[in-house]
């Protein structure tokens, strides 16, 4: 139920508390004025009852910046300066150690070698850069959750879009601090590590529940993971609510799928024409003209050069490049081969989903394109900045132990390495859509109409 300004400024001064009226010569009333002032009558006390109690804060009440005083409010054992409960909204009081729950977070540090009776120094260390690790993950995925729940409806508001935009950068930027994080391991010297790696058993980074949803809700499939051990990703998982938990996040439409049929949906990628007949059909206005444009493209630029080009290994050497290019853009052109290669894992997104993502890239100077390719350009982002952190991780592990097992019984760094490549990026389609740019006086040119849909002020 929403209320009116009006309706929350009374109840925000309700909740402040009353404050000594001064005299008008800025003085407070002595004890003398108190015992020679009148009595007041019923009904003055009556109308002093029922005025309002002045705020301290000047944008409820406009008055003036209140005087901050020393003294305070005191609820329960502790005690409130006016200024902190006259902008206070809460119920009960609430101090920033209470907060943050600060015991629990600042009292969950166990070194196994302290229990062992040798503390080594730098295990402290490894147990707080990892921990915030986990915190960060926990951010990321109640950000990705946000994101795509305003991507799962069936039409996405366009407004929505700046929010999604802000919050794909967040994500952005707690990555870039996860792989600063790394530094910090790496003040660690591989034989300060060696001084408690043996008591760590069977615990490793590979068992972080939260680290495989976030890989699930970002749209890792399960027939892309490398085997850990010849085994499942999720074989380390025994406990029932773990085993939900990912079984939920690999149910879930993921932030690719998401964006997959968003981009399915691009304005002006799917129009309409009249056929001999008179029937209305409908068809890929991009894709049909830009095939034209690239032939004409190619035909300029390899062709004809090689057509007139004399010398034998030149002419040869054009008509090779001729043959690759062209055998390289049918692949986007033949919807047939794409599918191909969505089958083998070299491609991720449907083949309408491409040149949607084609569409808003050569053509993002249109208004209504702006904030669809800041998207886009930030979701290749986050690909590349997660692949920096797995192989920065390796590169970490490495330095570590060396070609040592890992702790969790994987190969260590060979396994790690090799979960840092493209088989793991999941936006490279977007990426690899500067293979079939072709130069701007060749781009077909809109339509008046899909013009006309892409117009912000329509």
């Amino acid at each position: 139920m929403s209320t009116t300004d009006q309706e929350s400024i009374e109840v925000l001064n309700s909740l402040v508390p009353p404050k000594k009226c001064p005299m008008s010569n800025g003085h407070e009333e002595t004890k003398e004025a108190k015992e020679e002032k009148p009595a007041a009558s019923e009904s003055e006390a009556a109308a002093a009852a029922a005025a309002p109690i002045p705020s301290g804060c000047p944008f409820i009440s406009g008055a003036s910046m209140p005087v901050r005083h020393k003294s305070g409010t005191k609820t329960g054992n502790r005690m409130f300066v006016e200024w902190q409960t006259s902008i206070s909204i809460a119920s009960e009081p609430i101090v920033y150690h209470d907060y943050l729950g600060l015991d629990k977070i600042l009292n969950a540090q166990f070194p196994v070698s302290k229990k062992y009776g040798a503390m080594a120094h730098d295990e402290h260390l490894f147990i707080v850069v990892h921990q915030a690790y986990e915190l960060w993950f926990k951010q990321i995925i109640f950000e990705l959750d946000s994101i795509r729940e305003l991507l799962g409806k069936p039409v996405v508001d366009e407004r929505c879009l700046l929010v999604i935009v802000q919050r794909v950068q967040r994500i952005n930027q707690i990555w870039k601090l996860l792989n600063d994080q790394i530094a910090l391991l790496e003040t660690m010297a591989p034989t300060d590590f060696l001084d408690f790696r043996g008591y760590l058993s069977t615990a490793s980074g590979f068992q972080s529940l939260q680290f495989r949803i976030f890989e699930n809700k970002f749209g890792l499939s399960p027939t892309n993971r490398i085997k850990f051990n010849q085994k499942n990703y999720d074989y380390v998982f025994n406990d029932h609510e773990s085993q939900d938990s990912l079984r939920t996040s690999e149910e879930e439409p993921s932030l690719l799928k998401l964006i997959e049929a968003w981009l399915e949906r691009t304005p002006g990628l799917v129009t309409f024409d009249y056929n001999e007949h008179g029937s209305k059909i409908e068809y890929n206005y991009l894709l049909q003209e830009y095939e034209k444009s690239v032939s004409q493209y190619l035909k300029d630029s390899y062709l004809t050069p090689a057509d007139e080009e004399e010398n034998e290994v030149n002419r040869k050497s054009l008509m090779d490049e001729y043959k690759k290019t062209v055998e390289s853009f049918a692949t986007i052109f033949d919807e047939e081969r794409h599918n191909k290669l969505i089958e083998r894992g070299e491609r991720k997104i449907s083949h309408k989903a491409l040149w949607g993502a084609l569409m808003i890239w050569l053509n993002r100077d249109e208004p209504r394109f702006h904030l669809p390719y800041q998207l886009l350009s930030l979701l290749t982002d986050m690909d590349n900045l997660v692949n920096r952190w797995r192989y920065n991780h390796a590169l970490l592990a490495q330095r570590q132990v060396g070609n040592k097992s890992g702790t969790g019984g994987s190969s260590g760094y060979s396994y790690l390495r090799s979960t840092a490549g493209d088989r793991y990026k999941l936006f490279n389609d977007i990426v690899n859509l500067s293979t079939w740019l072709i130069p701007r006086e060749y781009v077909p040119k809109l339509t008046e109409d899909i013009r006309k849909r892409l117009n912000t002020f329509d």
